[in-house]
C-alpha cells in the first residue's frame, strides 16, 4: 500500500502518547519506520500508549516548549512530521480555553517553525478535526474548501490552526516553490469522531461507556439525538499515510487539506451508536438525560470526503457496524482478559486493505 516509503523512514509524531498517536506509531514502527514521539506524558490511566510498551524514542516535552521542540527536532532529523499534539476536548476547552488555543494554536506555530529551521523535513502532516468547519448544522458534508470556523474554544482553535496551516503553506513551503526556496510540503487532515480500543479520555461517549460498564454502571447520555461521522481510528490514519506517502515523493498536489470520514452509514446518533455497541457487550447499559447540556454542541455534523475517494484512493475499509464491533471487542477483553487487541486489529485491517487491492 504504502511502497516501502516509511521502511527506515525518520518520522516524528507529536502527540504519540494520546489515543491515535499510539496508534499512528504502532503502525509506522510495523512497517520499519525510526519513530520518535513527542508529547506530554501519557494523559490517562490506564493508556494505550502505555500498554503497547513500544521500543521507540519517546521525548517527554510539551508543544509549546519551542525551545525544547527545536532540540528534539535538530537532534532526531526527522524527514516526516505527523502532528497530532492538541488539547483535543470541547469540554476541557471550556474550562481552560487558553491552554486550548496555546497549545492547538501556538503549539502548531512552533512546529512549523522548528520544521523551517530543521533542513531534513521533507513533509508534514497537520492533524485537525470535522469541527475545525464553520457548522451550519447543514445535511450535507462540508467540503475541504468550506469556511473554518468553530463555536466552541476546541473548534474554533482547531479553524484557527487550519488557517495557520495555510498562511505557512503559503508564504514559506508553497507548493509552486518546492524544490526552488524550499524542500517542505505541508498538509492538513480532517477527521470525524474516531473510535476504537485504547481511548480512555473523559468526556467522550466510547470511553466513558467502556468505563461504565466495566464498573457496573449506567451511563447517563447527554445529547442522545446528535448524530456525528462515527469512524474506527485506523480509518483516518490510513488516509494520513496515504497522504504522508505522496508528500514524500514530492507530489506537490497533495499539499493541501484532506477530510477523512466515514460513508454514510457511519453518520449515526448517539442514541443508536450506544445500542450498537450494547450489542456486542451486555454489560453497557445507558440512560438518556432528560435536560440539554449546559454547553454547546452540534446536533449534525457531516464529512464530504470524495475528494479523498477521488484523488488519494481512499475509501472506509470497516463499515459502520463492523467498528462499533472491533471497538466493543477491544476494550471487553481488555477488562475482562487483560488482553490487547490493538496487533490483531490492524493485521485485520491490512487484510482488508490488500484483499481490496489484490495485493
Amino acid at each position: 500500500m504504502f511502497d516501502s516509503t516509511y521502511k527506515n523512514r525518520r518520522v516524528l509524531v507529536t502527540g504519540h502518547t494520546g489515543f491515535k498517536g499510539s496508534w499512528l506509531v504502532y503502525w509506522l514502527q510495523s512497517m520499519g519506520a525510526d519513530v520518535c514521539g513527542y508529547a506530554l506524558d501519557a494523559p490517562t490511566e490506564p493508556s494505550h500508549w502505555n500498554l503497547l510498551q513500544l521500543d521507540m524514542r519517546s521525548e517527554i516535552g510539551d508543544i509549546r516548549d519551542a525551545q525544547r521542540l527545536e532540540s528534539v527536532l535538530f537532534d532526531f532529523k526527522p524527514e516526516m512530521v505527523f502532528h497530532l499534539a492538541a488539547q483535543p476536548l470541547v469540554r476541557d476547552s471550556y474550562a481552560d480555553p487558553v491552554a486550548t488555543y496555546s497549545t492547538n494554536v501556538m503549539g502548531t506555530l512552533h512546529l512549523f517553525e522548528a520544521c523551517r529551521k530543521t533542513d531534513s523535513v521533507r513533509a508534514i502532516i497537520n492533524v485537525t478535526t470535522d469541527k475545525c468547519y464553520e457548522n451550519r448544522e447543514w445535511i450535507w458534508g462540508y467540503r475541504e474548501n468550506d469556511p473554518m470556523g468553530g463555536y466552541d474554544p476546541y473548534s474554533s482553535s482547531k479553524g484557527c490552526s487550519e488557517l495557520l496551516t495555510a498562511s505557512y503553506r503559503n508564504s514559506f513551503f508553497n507548493p509552486s516553490e518546492y524544490g526552488k526556496s524550499h524542500q517542505i510540503l505541508l498538509a492538513s487532515c480532517r477527521a470525524g469522531n474516531v473510535i476504537g480500543g485504547g481511548d480512555w479520555a473523559k468526556d467522550r461517549l466510547v470511553p466513558d461507556l467502556m468505563r461504565a460498564a466495566n464498573a457496573g454502571e449506567v451511563l447517563e447520555i447527554r445529547s442522545p439525538q446528535s448524530t456525528r461521522p462515527w469512524q474506527h481510528v485506523l480509518e483516518p490514519l490510513y488516509g494520513y499515510l496515504l497522504v504522508g506517502k505522496r508528500l514524500l515523493k514530492g507530489d506537490v498536489t497533495v499539499a493541501e487539506g484532506w477530510n477523512f470520514g466515514p460513508s454514510d452509514d457511519g453518520n449515526i446518533s448517539v442514541q443508536d451508536v450506544t445500542k450498537q455497541l450494547a450489542t456486542h457487550w451486555d454489560e453497557i447499559i445507558c440512560s438518556f438525560a432528560s435536560t440539554p447540556p449546559n454547553l454547546h454542541e452540534a446536533n449534525l455534523l457531516k464529512l464530504d470526503c470524495s475528494k479523498a475517494h477521488a484523488k488519494l484512493g481512499w475509501k472506509p475499509v470497516w463499515n459502520a457496524f463492523e467498528t462499533f464491533k472491533k471497538t466493543a471487542d477491544w476494550y471487553r477483553d481488555f477488562y475482562i482478559h487483560s488482553k490487547v487487541n490493538t496487533s490483531e486489529d490492524l493485521q485485520n485491517f491490512i487484510k482488508q486493505l490488500k484483499t481490496r487491492a489484490n495485493i
